[in-house]
């Protein structure tokens, strides 16, 4: 019995291998991925270059595979988020940030997430699987189908998830991103909690994308209370990392901070960040964090934010406060929380 084969769970190797075991010339599967990848067809049957014979024997072999739109919310600032139902009746959550002639689209990499970071939302889910890279990959596809003619310019790998806790379906993903895709691979940002071995593995298997690192702490007492990561890889170990990671002629590492009042935002904070980033090539984007649950932290006042942000520019490092957006409808920062297993919400 012939087994049917989801075009896009196969690699563009795969694919090759796929057309000639069926004497197909290898032309073939460079219309197939340009079709699937680039043109963002949902059906076999859509791929008019191809004559109706041959998409009917195709059919019989093989199929596209997508992500099921379970429920689309916009924010009142524009911002849009998209719960998206896989194949296993799991689901993920992907936000579009739109800035000016920027178009942004964060995507998850993980069905919940183990790393149990306390400002987070998606930490409450814990961890349920990992993503395949078709996952991860076609959420840009089922977003940019959606908006047409429009398209999202930069790719953040900030969703559900900690992106390197799944690396090598996410490797796979950033190479289809950037090959199959043909997003610049400096529009293209991978966060991280600070997994420092695989962090250190990125920069040899992946594209040449950016980092970005979610800090949000000066002590590692303060940063393996809200961040149980830190007590695998405590802040000099990941600092170290970071000192060790290769970057380009005026590439930089970007440090997320997230700002909680009365936990990580006072002024020996702010100092204590600028001696640790000493040496490093980078830029530093503080979050106001966004309360979503029942817990007891608190955003800080926009005082305490703006006498933070003060600190760290008067030290000359670069500094941008990131506007919390989609906060009506739990899209921004750390507010990621979809149902598994229950249907939309």
């Amino acid at each position: 019995m012939v087994q049917i084969k989801d075009l896009k769970s196969l690699s563009r190797e795969e694919v090759y291998r796929f057309v000639a075991d069926h004497g197909l010339p290898k032309y073939r599967a460079d219309q197939l991925l340009h079709w699937i990848y680039e043109r963002y067809v949902a059906d076999l049957q859509e791929i008019t270059e191809f004559s109706k014979t041959l998409r009917s024997e195709l059919a019989n072999l093989a199929f596209i595979s997508n992500l099921e739109l379970r429920k689309h919310q916009r924010s009142r600032d524009g911002t849009e988020k998209f719960l998206f139902s896989l194949a296993d009746r799991q689901t993920i959550e992907s936000v579009l940030i739109a800035d000016k002639d920027r178009l942004t689209l964060c995507i998850s990499s993980q069905a919940g997430c183990a790393m149990g970071c306390s400002f987070c939302l998606t930490g409450d889910i814990g961890f349920i699987r990992n993503l395949k890279a078709h996952e991860i990959v076609d959420q840009i596809i089922a977003v940019n189908r959606r908006m047409a003619p429009r398209r999202a310019t930069n790719i953040v790998l900030m969703g559900m998830g900690e992106p390197l806790a799944n690396f090598d379906e996410v490797v796979e993903a950033l190479w289809r991103i950037t090959g199959l895709m043909g997003i610049s691979k400096r529009r293209v940002t991978l966060s991280t909690s600070g997994l420092v071995p695989k962090m250190l593995e990125l920069p040899k298997r992946a594209p040449d994308i950016n980092l970005a690192v979610s800090l949000n702490a000066t002590t590692d007492e303060v940063r393996s209370r809200i961040m149980p990561i830190n007590r695998t890889y405590p802040i000099r170990e990941l600092m170290n990392a970071c000192r060790r990671y290769p970057l380009k002629p005026r590439r930089r590492i970007t440090f997320e901070y997230v700002l909680i009042g009365g936990v990580n935002d006072s002024l020996a904070d702010a100092t204590r960040l600028v001696k640790l980033l000493r040496g490093i090539p980078c830029k530093v984007n503080l979050i106001a964090y966004n309360p979503g649950g029942q817990g007891s932290m608190k955003r800080p006042s926009a005082e305490a934010v703006q006498a933070f942000q003060k600190t760290i520019a008067d030290s000359n490092l670069t500094v941008l406060v990131r506007e919390s957006k989609g906060q009506d409808i739990l899209a921004a920062c750390g507010q990621l929380k979809a149902h598994y297993g229950k249907g939309a919400r």
